[in-house]
């Protein structure tokens, strides 16, 4: 074999598709829609539509929302064709591996390991930080030194309720699918209701003169609003993690993409209309816009509910990002890029694997500030998203894949509109998010060809 050749090399097609078959098939297309939800639906949905609204958009925002989803649900398309046809631990990492070959399937899978770790470590402080104000209501406190990062020249060593609840959902998650299943579906309904709440509420409170001059910004904010929104719909790929837990992965997983996305775009356009509608845009950047919102109509009491919702919404995207990335660090394990220990299952759960993300999440989030990490997040997702459109063409003429389930409209063109998009959302991201990310993928390299390129169950 060539060095490009063992670069390029793909996995054996009945191998991986056998290979998960001590996971237990468990999960509903109920479940996967609650996973979803639970994914995207975070606090983005209480912040997002007012800031985005008073600072870009106006208005409009509700357009910018439809017009993210319109493009999400390209990439989400190009994801339910993958998941119906290969319904393989790993998500984009495997489809990568398979359709590419091995070092890009590592690049992908290197790129998501980064975007789950850093957006459940992120999560973690706000969600300390919504807890902390929630016991502030009640006049108790967390001692100072174990309520922030490490920093000793402000005095804080720990953010102790960010370690503490990245553990508990990694014992959840310990327990099995089901049981975390059930937590999970009964905290997407607290959180739905919350926001149908919201919703009701606020209607009785809308004045349609608020809504004058409905783009304020013209369509170029409403284009800016996109690109800055599109960022509230990911999670969605989180879904594709689960396919060899599912039962009817053909069916069950398309339904449960897209129909995540349906959801969360008829949620997030809710909650812009209602928003915008009780209040100004021009009124609305500030850091909760929904709670200020309750006081202007003199509802400051729901303000505490809100923060439960909150609460209830960061707790479901962790449950899916760490669910997500322990399946993608078993999936590489697996193939031998990283140590087989990884690949290990014991009681039909990639234990090792789930534990070792559950505790390196649970130390970044206590112990980093994460403020400059998270844009990092927004390049992992594009670089994936990028790969899985492109990924259709090569899909479909592989000889060996016959996908009797479902397909991508519009091929070859949705694909590559879809790749195009990514391309021009990554365009738009910070110089200093690229730099860092080059740093990563180095490292990324370094990892690979120091163990993965040696190791990988492709080349034996």
């Amino acid at each position: 074999m060539t060095f490009w050749q063992r670069l390029t090399v793909k996995p054996d097609l009945d191998r991986t598709l056998s290979a998960d078959h001590q996971l237990a098939r468990t999960l509903t297309t109920r479940d996967l829609i609650a996973l979803g939800i639970g994914a995207v639906i975070g606090t983005g949905i209480f912040i997002l539509p007012g800031t985005v609204a008073a600072t870009t958009s106006g208005p409009g925002i509700t357009l910018a929302f439809v017009l993210a989803a319109v493009v999400c649900s390209l990439a989400a398309m190009c994801y339910a064709e993958f998941a119906s046809a290969l319904p393989v631990a790993g998500s984009a990492y495997a489809y990568g591996n398979i359709v590419f070959g091995q070092v890009f399937g590592w690049i992908i899978g290197w790129a998501l390991i980064l975007e789950y770790m850093l957006a459940v470590a992120a999560v973690s402080t706000s969600f300390a930080a919504y807890f902390q104000s929630l016991l502030s209501g009640f006049h108790l406190a967390l001692p100072h030194a174990l309520a922030g990062a490490f920093d000793p020249a402000h005095g804080t060593y720990v953010n102790l309720i960010a370690v503490v609840v990245v553990l508990i959902i990694g014992f959840m998650l310990s327990r099995g699918m089901s049981t975390s299943m059930k937590v999970n579906r009964a905290m997407v309904v607290v959180k739905l209701a919350i926001i149908a709440l919201f919703v009701v509420v606020g209607a009785f409170y809308i004045r349609p003169l608020n809504w004058q001059p409905y783009l304020p910004f013209g369509y170029k904010g409403v284009l800016a609003g996109a690109s800055l929104v599109f960022f509230a719909y990911l999670g969605f790929d989180a879904v594709s993690a689960s396919a060899p837990e599912v039962r009817d992965p053909q069916k069950t997983l398309p339904r449960g993409i897209i129909g995540t996305l349906i959801i969360a775009t008829l949620l997030y356009v809710a909650v812009a209309v209602v928003l915008t509608g009780i209040v100004s845009y021009t009124r609305l950047d500030v850091a909760d816009p929904v709670s200020f919102a309750l006081t202007v109509i003199h509802q400051p009491q729901l303000g505490g509910i809100i923060a439960v919702g909150a609460l209830a919404g960061m707790f479901t995207m962790m449950v899916t990002m760490i669910y997500s990335s322990s399946r993608l660090v078993y999936a590489i394990g697996r193939d031998g890029l990283l140590p087989a220990w990884f690949g290990r299952v014991r009681q039909q759960l990639p234990e090792n694997a789930l534990w070792t993300v559950t505790l390196i999440i649970a130390v970044m989030g206590g112990l980093v500030p994460l403020t400059q990490l998270v844009n990092l997040v927004n390049i992992g997702t594009l670089i994936a998203f990028a790969f899985v459109s492109l990924g259709i063409i090569p899909l479909r003429r592989h000889e060996r894949i016959d996908n009797p389930g479902f397909k991508v409209p519009g091929y070859p063109v949705v694909p590559i509109v879809s790749f195009l998009f990514c391309l021009l959302l990554m365009s738009q991201l910070s110089r200093e998010t690229w730099l860092m990310s080059l740093v990563w993928f180095g490292l990324g390299l370094v990892v690979y060809f120091a163990y993965g390129f040696r190791h990988a169950t492709a080349h034996h």
